[in-house]
Order: C-alpha cells, then structure tokens, then sequence
C-alpha cells in the first residue's frame, strides 16, 4: 500500500492503472478550452487533517500539488500542467453550521454554490454569489477564483462574503487566516490574500461566510436594443440615476439565440434586433420595485428598442436567467473557443465592445459577448469555426494581447472573475509591472518556498 492510500484508504487513490479511463482523465481537464494534462495520481482526502498529510509529503519529496474543486474553470486554474498530485476536495463537502444569530455560515470547500445558497435562504437569508456554474462549481474554487455572477453589481462577489478560512500551507501546516468576526485590524489580512490566490498559495480546507437577509421580491426586465453599443451605453446611465439593479446582464444577439438553442426554448428574436440587457431589481417591497421600474423605463425609452419583456411569474423569470446561465454551455456545444474574461469602468463598455468587434475583423474571427455589465465585465468569446490550426493555435495571440491592451487603457484588467490560472499567464504584464509582479513571487515564495503549490500558474 502506497503512503498515500495509507492516509486516505486504496479506493480514493487514482492513477491511470488502477481507474476509469474517463474518469481519471477527467482530473486533467476544466471548462477551459480542449486542454488536458493527466496527473501522475488523483488522492481524494476526506478532511483538513489528510490533506495535511498529503501535502506534506509532496513538500519533503519535492511534488508538484494541484488543488482542485469541482473542475469548472475558464482559465486553467485546475489543471495539473506539471503532473504530479491532484488533491480533490469534492469528499469535503458539509455544511457544518448556519449561525442564524449572527448570520453566519461555516462549510466545507466541496459544497455546491447552489446547494449552500438554497440551504441558506430556507432560513431567511441570502448568499449573493452566483456564477454562472452554480449548479456545480465548489466553495471552495469561488474562493480560489474570488468569483462574481449576475450578483456582483449589486451585493459583490465572493471576497466581500468571506471572514475566515482554514488553509493547509505548502508545507502541510494548517492555519485559519482570520477570525469569525465583522472587523478584524489586527496584522495582515492573510484571508484576502487566500482569496484569489487560484490554489498557489495553500489549500483552502473550511470557511467562514457572512450572510445577509434574503430580499423577498424582485422584477425581471428583458431589453431588446438595435444596437450593441447602445445597450452597453444604457448601462451606466440606468446606475446615474440612482437605481442599482441586483443584475445587470448584456448579451448580443448570438449568445442569447445560441443558449435558446441549445435550451430548446422558444424566444422572440425580430431580425433588426442586436443585443438583449436582462435586468433585475429585488428588495422587500414591490410597490418599491415597481417604482424602480418606471425609472428605468425613463432610461431606456431614449434608446432604439423593441418592446420590454416585463417577467410576471417566477417560471419566466427563472427561464430568462436559465438562458443567461447556460450562454457559456451553448458556445461550447457550438465550437472550441477562447473566453476572454474583460473587465473596465462599467461606462468604458461601449467602446470595448466596439474594439473587440473592430479586432475580430482584422483578424478574422467570429466573436461571441456577453456579461455582467453593470460591473463592467464582458466575456469575449473568441469561436474557432473554421480558423486553420495555425491560426488557433499560434496566431490569436497578438489579437487577444491588442484586447488586454484596450482594456488597460480603459481603466480596466485582464479578468474580473475567471482568474489568470494558465491560459491568461502570458498577457499578465499587460496589467501589472515588474515592481507588483516581484511582490506577488516574493509572497508565493514565503507561502511556498520549494515551488509545489499548484506550479505554472498566474506568473
């Protein structure tokens, strides 16, 4: 018996041998492109205390650890690109306890986004941090990832909700970061600094949410605009007025009639229609909501659009959002593609869109955009089609690098919510300087000094 099945017993050890083919293949692989890269041996630890063990022993023999949740992605974070060890964290999957008096939440990395907001809200209270994987993403990997959703513009994404975390470190040591309380001054803030360190820094092993209570209503709007720029447009001026919607989704005619497609779900889509805001306001009071509405009305009224879908029923309102959700499924079913995950002053959207279109041209490919633009993050979708292998594989490398470049010059970044992992490591000083970039190693370095801790990623 190896030492690692000592630790977690011989049926949660995989390798290539002694397992499925697909499913040990599946380790090698996330939501990020047609990569793949096989471990050497998938371990999959029920606890804090296993996983001590584990990473220990990579450390003393100097083993390259990749920590992975439940696969889903969009930059390679995941993916073991120097083989070694795979520690999944999908055994460590319980809710420990829902502190009502203090709106609190302890869990295990392995829970399902989903699964903690339903259990959450039949208490009365409400984790906003949604992405578009919810049904199937971990805690865990939000964490790694600081992950946003449809939420974000209004409630924030996952570090705003996070106090405490319980991490094993690189060298088997296991700490909490922080503690269960609202205000902490007290040293460096290692909790933000765990969260979105995508994996480099330790293993994320339990956590401590803060929750919020649950608003009891909300109104759906569906915005059919002529023009991709105006609707990005009619973003930033719907926030002047006063209003903050608790979802503000952009998405161009493709990537609404692809997911319909792929949903099978009858929509409405006139011919001179180019663009779709889906927008979402919530609280406690519907007279209030509906208050709202009439403003947002007076907004949008001065564009060039068809006529508002107002969602009247919760089945509706759970379609358009079941459209919205699956946008990034159906460009997948469509075609290999590239997902750029842009960010910029929500105000900047119009002239990114327009620059993503004007790029695509010269270069040659077909794109597909949509996001959450009341926070100003856009999902490029780059669609291989029928580019030629060269093309795909060697040539979209200044294109992508010319759309960092917009971004950075717009105020923006190089991704709002997916992560740098691998895919995005090569544009990476587009963004950030020399001078940040030798602060991130020299942390990684204190956290990691042998190099194990999910190796290749972000620099």
């Amino acid at each position: 018996m190896t030492a690692f099945e000592q630790i977690v017993g011989p049926q949660h050890v995989l390798t290539s041998q002694h397992a499925e083919a697909d499913v040990y293949a599946g380790y090698g692989r996330d939501h990020t492109e047609d990569l793949h890269f096989a471990p050497d041996v998938v371990v999959r630890p029920a606890n804090a205390e296993e996983i001590s063990q584990i990473v220990r022993l990579c450390y003393e023999n100097n083993i390259p650890v990749t920590p992975r949740g439940a696969g889903t992605g969009l930059s390679g974070g995941a993916l073991p690109v120097h083989n070694g060890v795979v520690i999944s964290t999908e055994r460590l999957n319980k809710i420990i306890q829902i502190d009502e008096r203090n709106l609190q939440a302890t869990v295990e990395p392995g829970v399902v986004n989903q699964v903690f907001q339903e259990a959450v809200q039949e208490k009365g209270l409400f984790y906003p941090p949604d992405p578009a994987s919810k049904g199937s993403c971990f805690l865990g990997g939000n964490l790694s990832e600081s992950s946003g959703g449809p939420k974000a513009v209004k409630y924030g994404v996952t570090k705003d909700y996070v106090l405490n975390v319980q991490v094993v470190l690189p060298t088997g040591d296991i700490i909490w970061t922080g503690a269960n309380v609202l205000k902490n001054a007290t040293g460096y803030n290692l909790t933000q600094l765990m969260i979105g360190s995508e994996g480099t820094l330790g293993i994320i092993t339990c956590i401590v949410f803060r929750l919020i209570p649950y608003p009891q209503q909300n109104i759906v709007l569906l915005v059919p605009f002529r023009d991709e720029e105006q609707a990005a447009t009619a973003v930033s001026e719907i926030f002047r007025t006063g209003i903050v919607p608790s979802g503000m989704e952009f998405m161009e005619r493709e990537a609404i009639e692809w997911s319909a497609r792929y949903l099978n779900i009858a929509i409405d889509l006139p011919e001179d229609i180019r663009a779709h805001l889906l927008i979402e306001l919530d609280g406690q009071e519907l007279d209030q909501l509906y208050k709202e509405a009439e403003h947002v009305y007076g907004v949008l009224e001065k564009y060039d659009i068809g006529e508002i879908l107002l969602a009247d029923t919760a089945a509706q309102k759970d379609e358009l959002w079941k459209i919205r959700r699956n946008i990034g499924n159906s460009v997948r079913y469509n075609s290999v593609y590239k997902e750029e995950d842009t960010v910029v002053p929500r105000a900047e959207l119009p002239t990114l869109l327009k620059g993503v279109k004007e790029i695509g041209r010269r270069y040659g490919f077909q794109s597909v955009c949509y996001g959450h633009a009341g926070d100003g993050n856009l999902h490029i979708n780059i669609i291989r089609g029928d580019l030629p292998d060269e093309m795909w594989h060697h040539g979209l490398q200044e294109p992508i690098s010319e759309l960092f470049r917009l971004c950075v010059s717009l105020g923006g970044t190089i991704s709002g919510e997916h992560g740098i992992g691998l895919v995005q490591r090569p544009y990476i000083g587009i963004a950030l300087g020399e001078v940040q970039l030798n602060l991130m190693r020299g942390i990684k370095k204190v956290f990691d000094p042998k190099g194990i801790m999910n190796p290749g990623k972000i620099f």
